[in-house]
């Protein structure tokens, strides 16, 4: 009997292999992989299926791809890249994980599932070649592409020798519009971000030991490197590294002079002062512009650990100046004429409106949303916070069709997740999404994500606990919401709301009843879970009222209807919800 031919054909191979995995390895064996995995799930594996391509097989730190499509490579490999390269923005040199790409079309043979042949040879030369970050092609493959993909040049690098491969091979380096294409050769000090920057930008100059005590030296140093460090976890900050402030360490400085020098809107001050057992640090901020004093704080605690004292200070610090250094900006938006405003404005004053919760703010919301847009189509953060203001006009029903709406969140959500994946904003309502949809696991997903991204951000902790409370974890819920009332005093209203849920989940109603208490412009909604929870306490007389209040506001209010927008994990906490609402006597 004759063996069947193996079958032959024409391909485009794309041949990547992880840059420094020993390294990593070696470091953080446990650590690597798991960031490995999951840059696999959430960005390499979707790219290759959104451009038509087959995984053919995985190496450890390398992957062999196959494409009917040239351009469909060309194109898979460079939005991994890019993605790469954003991912890798917010993370320290030494820890980076990147991909070199080698791309050839030519002829393969195919058994098994597997593929051979000179050109996958070829495809795994150009892989050595490449750069880390970067990708290297085939002349073949460089005039099949041409210039059908506009964001993307060629650079001729010759005819290159390569090992067992007889023939010279044409080469051509991938260079992306953006930038990207070729990795930095370390991390670049954050210098001067022009004027018309969306972000509002920040100096933070070390801490001045005032103590006389040379030991104190490295809590002043440790203390303004991790504010440094905190404060550039928000996404809305432009925040200039620690290389560059730290010339002035020990240094007289005129701050209006460091301020222009890197072009910042805001500069951070302070000292840390030692007396007996007893630390005291002082922070200050200056707006650069007015060279004003826009918020002062002091802080005392007893020495008995350095670092927890530290660790406790950083949080505090971080997130009230976050907090006063976005309400400066609104102060600064709200002087200028909507037309002249910048992108980041428009957001800042977006979310503004979106934390009133009324129809005819969200409305404004979205029209700033879409001029921030408008202004810069590829800024991620607004794109997270258009998804999140049209979400709110899903939960409230606010929009003509519900399901055109939730797919705008979906489209918006997915377009800022492949601009900037690394924005805690994207993963937190990508979190609240998933959950209105009962899909607790990539609810949780993605919250971690975001609380690993942003620890400090109210938004992302009080969700936290919103999302334990639905667990059926109240206990715990309670906690995160009450961090998060201490992280940003100034919260939304609706941080109350959350509290009483989680209360009345614990059981705890008198509570529940004080939190929901607290809403200056209750809902039909908010009178519904009073009238529940002063039912469960047994007085009848105020569970009335609220009933009545609740009828006033939506007349056709039943409970079965209401329950069924409620997204509890566990039947004993819709159940216990159930109980309270027919004991108050709300239509079932």
């Amino acid at each position: 009997m004759v063996a069947p031919e193996p079958e032959r054909r024409l391909a485009a191979v794309v041949a990547a292999d992880m840059v420094g995995y020993s390294r990593l390895m070696e470091v953080d064996e446990a650590g690597t992989l798991a960031r490995l995995k999951t840059h696999r799930i959430e960005l390499i594996d979707p790219a290759i299926v959104k451009n038509h391509g087959r995984l053919i097989k995985t190496t450890g730190d390398g992957m062999l791809l196959e494409f009917h499509s040239v351009v469909d490579a060309v194109r898979c490999a460079a939005e991994i890249q890019r993605r790469m390269a954003s991912r890798n923005a917010d993370i320290a040199p030494a820890r980076w994980i990147q991909f070199r790409f080698g791309i050839n079309l030519g002829d393969i043979i195919v058994e098994d599932n597997d593929i051979f042949g000179d050109g996958v040879n070829v495809a795994a030369r150009l892989e050595a070649l490449a750069e880390p970050g970067g990708i290297c092609v085939s002349g073949a493959v460089h005039d099949q592409v041409g210039s059908r993909l506009e964001d993307i040049v060629f650079e001729d690098l010759g005819e290159q020798t390569v090992k067992n491969i007889a023939r010279p091979i044409r080469v051509f380096r991938i260079r992306m519009e953006d930038g990207s294409g070729i990795a930095p050769e370390g991390a670049k000090d954050a210098a001067v971000e022009p004027a018309s920057s969306k972000k509002p930008s920040i100096a933070v100059l070390p801490l001045a030991n005032m103590s006389g005590d040379p030991e104190q030296e490295f809590f002043a140093d440790g203390l303004s490197e991790d504010i440094i460090t905190e404060l550039s976890r928000f996404h809305d900050l432009f925040v200039i590294s620690r290389n560059s402030t730290f010339v002035y360490k020990g240094k007289a400085v005129n701050v209006q002079a460091v301020a222009r020098e890197f072009g910042v809107d805001y500069v951070l001050e302070g000292s840390v002062r030692k007396a007996g057992d007893r630390i005291r640090v002082t922070v200050q901020l200056i707006d650069a512009e007015t060279d004003r004093h826009i918020w002062a704080e002091r802080y005392d605690r007893q020495l008995e650990d350095v670092f927890a004292i530290q660790d406790e200070m950083t949080r505090g610090i971080v997130a009230t100046l976050q907090g006063r250094v976005e309400a400066a900006r609104h102060d600064r938006a709200k002087r200028k004429p909507t037309d002249n405003m910048e992108a980041y404005e428009c957001v800042l004053a977006a979310k503004v409106l979106h934390h009133r919760s009324a129809r005819a703010d969200n409305a404004q919301a979205q029209q700033l949303l879409d001029r921030a847009l408008a202004l810069d189509p590829n800024y991620a953060h607004a794109h997270a916070w258009k998804a999140c203001v049209l979400g709110q006009t899903w939960v409230y029903n606010w929009c003509a069709d519900r399901d055109a709406t939730f797919e705008q969140v979906r489209a918006e959500l997915e377009t800022a997740l492949a601009l900037d994946d690394n924005d805690a904003d994207v993963h937190r309502v990508f979190a609240a999404v998933n959950l209105n949809r009962d899909d607790h696991d990539k609810a949780a997903y993605h919250q971690e994500r975001a609380l690993a991204l942003n620890p400090n951000y109210d938004l992302v902790v009080v969700q936290q606990g919103e999302l334990l409370t639905w667990m059926g974890r109240p206990q715990e819920g309670i906690d995160w919401i009450k961090k998060a009332m201490l992280l940003n005093p100034y919260h939304p209203e609706r941080f109350w709301s959350h509290l009483g849920r989680a209360c009345y989940c614990a059981e705890r109603y008198a509570e529940a009843a004080e939190a929901f208490a607290r809403l200056t412009r209750p809902d039909h909604t908010h009178h519904a879970f009073l009238a529940a929870t002063f039912a469960q306490m047994g007085d009848q007389v105020a569970a009335k009222a609220h009933v009545a209040e609740a009828l006033k506001r939506e007349p056709n209010f039943s409970v079965a209807k209401y329950l069924a927008t409620q997204h509890y994990k566990h039947d004993a906490d819709r159940k216990r919800h159930e109980t309270g609402l027919l004991k108050a006597g709300l239509p079932a």
